[in-house]
This record gives C-alpha cells, structure tokens and sequence, in this order.
C-alpha cells in the first residue's frame, strides 16, 4: 500500500495547525483586497475605453448604473483621481499584509536579505499579474459590462475620498497651467514639422504653410492700397453712385468727404437694391459707420475683430493717422485658401505668366501674392525689402529712385525690368529667373 499521499497529508496538515490564526485572517484579507485591486484597475480601462456607440448605448439605457457611467465620465478628472488613491491604499495594504503573512510563514531571520528579496519578487508578481494585467485585459475586451459591475463601488469610493481628490486635481491643475506656459511651440517648429511630412500631406500643404504663418502677417501686407480703392464721395447724385456701383462691381464702397482722409462710413450696397428704381434717393442715410485698424495688426486679430462685430471690412490706418488702404474679410480668407475668384473678377488682373521663367508683373502687386505665385519663400528678399509691401516698393529701395522704362534691376537670381513707369510710380515689370 502507498503511503506517500497520507505522509503529504500529514504533512501539510502539522504546517496548517502550527500556522497562527492571524495567518489566515491576513490571507483572507489579502485576498479581498487583491480582488478589490482587480476590480478598480479594471475599471480604469473599462470607464476610459468607452467608444462613442457604446455611450450612445447608455444614453438610450434608462438603469440607474447606465445614468451613473455617464454622470461619472463628465467628472473624469475626479473619477481618474478617485481610482488612482483607491488603488494605492489597496496596493499598500496588500503589500503590509502579504509581508506579515509571509513573515508568519516562513522564519528569514538568518537570512534578511533573501528574505526581502522574496517578499518583493513574490508580492509584485501578485500584484502585477492579478491586480493589473489579468483585469485590465479583461475590462479592455468588456469593458461596458466591467463598467456596470464596478460603477456602484466606484461612486461610493468617490464620494469617500473626495476631500482627498478635490486637493489632488487642483494641484495638478497648477503644475498643468505651468507646463503649458513653458511647451510654446514655435512658428519655426511648425514649419520644420511640415517640411518632414511634406511628401505625404502635398495637397494640403499650401494651405497648411499659409494657417501656420498666419499669425505672423500684418495687415499692411494684405490691404487694397488707396490708390486702388473704389469709393464714394459723400455728396455724389444718386445717379452718380449707381454708375459707379455698377462700373466697379463691389459690394461695399468706402464713403469719404472731400478727401479719402476724411472716411464718413462704409456703403452696403444691399441696402440700396430696394430704391435702385428711383432717380433720386438720399443714399447718406444707410450708410455704416467704419471701423478703423492700424497697418502693424495682425490678420488673426483683424479676423476675430470682424467675426464679433459682424462686418467685413475696415479702414487702414499708417502711423501718423493718415489712410493707407482698406482691407475685406476676402482678403484675411484669401490667405489660408489662395486667391477667390468669381464671374466679375478679372483675370490675371495683377500678373501674367509667358514662360516659366518670364512674368509680367504689375507694379503695385503685394510681395506677399508675389512670393505665392512664383512658389519661393517670403524671406527671400527680407535683407533688402525694408518697409515695401509691393513689388514696386522693393524696386524702389534696391535701386533708391525711380527707374526708367528699359531700366534693369537685378537681385539674385532675379532680373526686374521696366516695362512701364512715369515720373510718379513703377506700372510695369518683367521678372526673368536665371
């Protein structure tokens, strides 16, 4: 007859009556707490895993766990803050208590350090395979049902440690505001990121080039300049401002006394329409007062300033108060989407392309439209530009007079020569690139 099984028996049975009753009042304590360490790692998954349509699912759900789940993901701060302190007090009792039970178990009095050793290895490997991966694999595959098991616990842990939560969150929130201070990502970074990834991104990376540098453009770079601007005098006929209305094809005309200086208010043309029948009508009365804006703003804050008041143009100031220009709504959205044409624009108004290599270029056109239709960077001339905003003003300071017509200006691999000009200004150049 074996007798093998009844000495194991035997065995294990003198190892069970010499333990202690602590010993086993520890183990049911351990375990308890390794299994509520389960269920709260698990419900971090499980609550932050959600996807939309299983929210749409407790939407629709009337249970009162289903109003819980969502009355807790809209605190998520407090819900995270309440599962990280609870399963740091379980982690810590686990870890007391195992190595109290442990200690009964076995005597390491001669041996400290083996015993250290194996109250770590032993205790992490519970802790680690039975109170974070097995759970949080599991919650991550079902993570509605885990959510509804643990939600009802989880509100309570809540409303338990929530003294402590509430001085958790609100000192993270100062380290937050403070990172954030510090992690300012530059323009330039912007720009580098965009080159990296400009093989795959090659249909929108004008316009994304055009949102980065946004910020960054002055209101004197895009305006009409005065002498381009269509407007009324104040005390034209009716007649008068309907043949201009029509020849110029706006749908807002600056109005001015005397003189553009003298800027009176700006003319929606839509509020004529009903009266554009009569001979005679006193058109002064509709019209809006302006909104005036200094040339060194930023197109960014020009957009939000027309975006609250609800308009879409404003006078441009220099800084001696005199009237530079006017700018449009057009003209901000034109430089995230390029040039907005419609059936009444003119074509090629300001430039027109021969060769690849050869262009007409009116005078007055804006460096900035100048850089996007060539396709070369806006710093290209920043040494000699100074204060020009056109072609024309950048000739000007190159060659520090006016030119003459034949006159050939060259910088780079650039040659600028002048097709037309008078005594007063530069009408005409033709750009060769060598």
């Amino acid at each position: 007859m074996d007798t093998e099984p009844f000495q194991t028996i035997y065995i294990l049975d003198i190892i069970v009556n010499s333990l202690p009753l602590e010993f086993y009042l520890g183990l049911a304590g351990s375990i308890i707490l390794l299994l509520s360490s389960a269920m709260v790692s698990g419900s971090e998954v499980a609550f932050f895993s959600l996807s939309p349509e299983q929210k749409d699912i407790l939407k629709k759900d009337e249970s009162k766990k289903a109003g819980l789940i969502l009355q807790m993901l809209k605190n998520h701060e407090k819900l995270l803050a309440t599962i990280l302190i609870a399963n740091n007090f379980i982690n810590i009792g686990i870890v007391i208590i195992t190595s109290y039970i442990l200690n009964l178990a076995f005597d390491f009095s001669d041996f400290p350090v083996l015993g250290f050793l194996f109250e770590v290895v032993v205790i992490t490997f519970i802790l680690l395979l039975f109170g974070e991966i097995i759970p949080k694999v599991y919650a991550s595959e079902f993570s509605l049902s885990f959510a509804k098991f643990t939600v009802t616990p989880l509100f309570l842990s809540m409303k338990i440690f929530s003294p402590v939560s509430n001085i958790l969150i609100k000192s993270t929130s100062v380290v937050n505001k403070r990172l954030k201070m510090k992690k300012k990502v530059s323009v330039e970074d912007l720009s580098d990121a965009l080159e990296l990834t400009e093989n795959d991104i090659k249909q929108d990376k004008d316009i994304l080039e055009r949102i980065i540098n946004f910020g960054s453009i002055d209101v004197k770079e895009i305006m009409k300049p005065r002498v381009d601007t269509v407007s009324a005098d104040i005390n034209f006929s009716f007649s008068k401002l309907k043949s201009l209305i029509i020849e110029s094809g706006y749908s807002r005309i600056p109005v001015y006394e005397n003189n553009f200086d003298n800027i009176k208010g700006i003319l929606l043309i839509k509020d004529l329409l009903e009266y554009i029948d009569k001979e005679d009508y006193k058109w002064q009365e509709v019209i809006k007062p302006p909104f005036f804006v200094p040339e060194t703003m930023k197109i960014n804050d020009l957009l939000e300033e027309f975006r609250e008041k609800k308009i879409h143009m404003a006078i441009v100031t220099d800084e001696y108060g005199g009237l530079s220009g006017i700018v449009t709504m057009e003209d901000i959205i034109e430089e995230i989407v390029g040039e907005i044409s419609d059936e009444t624009d003119e074509e090629d108004k300001l430039f027109r392309k021969i060769d690849a290599k050869t262009y007409i270029f009116d005078g007055k056109i804006q460096l900035n439209d100048f850089y996007k239709i060539l396709d070369i960077k806006e710093d290209i001339f920043e040494k000699i530009r100074g204060e020009a905003d056109s072609l024309a003003g950048l000739i000007l300071e190159k060659k520090e007079d006016i030119p003459k017509e034949g006159d050939m200006i060259k910088i780079d691999e650039f040659e600028f020569i002048i097709e037309a000009a008078d005594n007063r200004k530069i009408k005409k150049i033709k750009l060769k690139i060598n």
